[in-house]
């Protein structure tokens, strides 16, 4: 095998391949004589087929696999033979490959970066610490005891605050219209939840009353086709029902399947600090990231930035297909990128792109982004393979058992499809790396500890408080 380097530009290797055909026709015969002795052939015995023969029937197909096993064995031997790392597959192009030749053909591939060297200690990291005030707990309570509040039904006129059951069917002129009809519906008059007007019109109707209900939709309401117009809903209240006083105390604890006040208090502390938790997390990766953004700036693949970029639009353009079916929704480029291996995706903790309104300006802006997202990404695999940081086949097993168990009825089938499927295996391994390699990188880091508020730690930074903000 001949290997001769034709260019070399930034990450980009190119090479000239050249296998010799009396090495490409020794590998075909011996395939041959391996095939003869397998095959059956009428008119002569096993083993005994005469080699036109086979190079007659089978040759084609034989060195076609030979060409294929040859570009790839010798493709990685190169490599190999100048100690390169490749980011992706090899790209291979055919100069030759006629029976009887040399067998000659191009290969690039772009290689991963040289990192530099990497230092977690003074990257001032803070650790946001939430405090949850006792009367946060209060009104968490409160709200826990309105929603056990009960209700019964009563024979008179429906008033503010009572729950209406009904069926109803809206028009606009003579047409209904989607969405505008509705069957047993459960509405609290008073809590807001139609539009404008709607409850107000209901207030004093019986129960077994039909009533005409007219209402302007709002100018800004979600739906286009409803936007500012005026439709009349036919109304058959069904039953008036009437709100039970909201239990409080260890009657309240009890309704929830606790004993007393003191516990009920507990277990609403502990939820609501777990909940922040989860928060204070996201915003300690977020800022880690965003520092590990600014600190390393290296060359990356243009082919690995091509690929997390055009998944970066897909997830765009689907979200404005999305948005012009259903308007009010906000496109955005916060797609997971795929993750190879335990590859990682280096992009759960940061927030969305806001994208601009023009598409131009929205491209170059994804393009940043994707950039960004395969620096990150080969940086935190490099931490994890330096560090030897391994995602064991306990943790895998927790996390299918997990994705089982969002799809109740279908677990088995769930199992079946990831045990099949190493792609899809491995994007429950990325996320599960990525988590113990920012858990490692924590840990070499000197965090700066800072009690908080929960409304402080809600506040997420707006993006003209920071760089970090317009990237995902």
């Amino acid at each position: 095998m001949q290997v001769t380097e034709t260019s070399t530009d930034g990450l980009k290797r190119e090479f000239r391949i050249v296998v010799p055909a009396d090495e490409l026709e020794g590998e075909i015969t011996k395939r041959l004589d391996a095939l003869g002795r397998s095959i059956r052939v009428p008119g002569f015995r096993p083993g005994k087929v005469p080699l036109p023969l086979l190079r007659q029937r089978y040759g084609s197909a034989v060195r076609g696999e030979v060409l294929e096993n040859s570009v790839q064995s010798s493709s990685a031997e190169a490599m190999q033979q100048h100690n390169l790392r490749p980011a992706l597959p090899p790209q291979v192009e055919i100069v030759s490959a006629a029976e009887g030749t040399d067998l000659e053909y191009k290969m690039s591939v772009e290689l991963l970066p040289d990192l530099p060297a990497l230092d977690f200690a003074d990257l001032g990291i803070e650790k946001l610490v939430p405090e949850i005030p006792a009367e946060d707990i209060d009104r968490a309570i409160e709200r826990l005891g309105e929603q056990q509040r009960g209700s019964e039904p009563v024979e008179r006129p429906a008033a503010t605050g009572d729950i209406v059951v009904m069926d109803f069917v809206g028009r606009i002129g003579d047409v209904e219209f989607p969405g505008g009809k509705g069957e047993n519906i459960r509405l609290e008059l008073g809590s807001g939840q139609f539009v404008p007007g709607f409850e107000d019109q209901l207030v004093g109707a019986a129960p077994g009353e039909e009533r005409k209900v007219s209402v302007t939709f709002p100018a800004e309401y979600g739906n286009a086709d409803l936007a500012g117009k005026d439709a009349v809903f036919d109304v058959t209240v069904k039953e008036v029902r009437e709100r039970q006083p909201a239990k409080t105390g260890d009657d309240l604890a009890k309704e929830v399947g606790l004993e007393t006040l003191a516990e009920l208090r507990q277990e609403v502390e502990q939820r609501m600090q777990r909940d922040y938790a989860g928060v204070a997390r996201q915003r300690l990766k977020r800022d880690l990231l965003d520092k590990l953004a600014e600190r390393y700036d290296f060359g990356v693949p243009p082919g690995m930035v091509e690929i997390e970029y055009d998944s970066i639009m897909k997830q765009y353009e689907s979200e404005k297909a999305m948005q012009a079916e259903a308007p009010g929704a906000e496109p955005a480029a916060d797609g997971e990128p795929a993750a190879d291996g335990e590859q990682p995706a280096a992009a759960a903790a940061e927030p969305a792109a806001e994208a601009p309104e023009d598409d131009e300006k929205a491209k170059a802006e994804f393009r940043r982004i994707a950039e960004r997202r395969v620096r990150l990404g080969l940086l935190l695999a490099e931490v994890g393979r330096s560090n030897n940081i391994t995602v064991s086949q306990e943790e895998l097993n927790q996390a299918l058992a997990q994705e089982a168990r969002r799809h109740p009825g279908y677990e088995r089938q769930v199992i079946d499809y990831y045990r099949k499927s190493p792609d899809a295996i491995g994007n429950l391994r990325a996320p599960i790396y990525e988590e113990k390699v920012v858990d490692f990188i924590v840990e070499m880091a000197k965090l700066n500890e800072r009690k908080v508020s929960p409304a402080e730690l809600m506040r997420f930074p707006e993006p003209e408080d920071a760089d970090a903000a317009a990237t995902a």
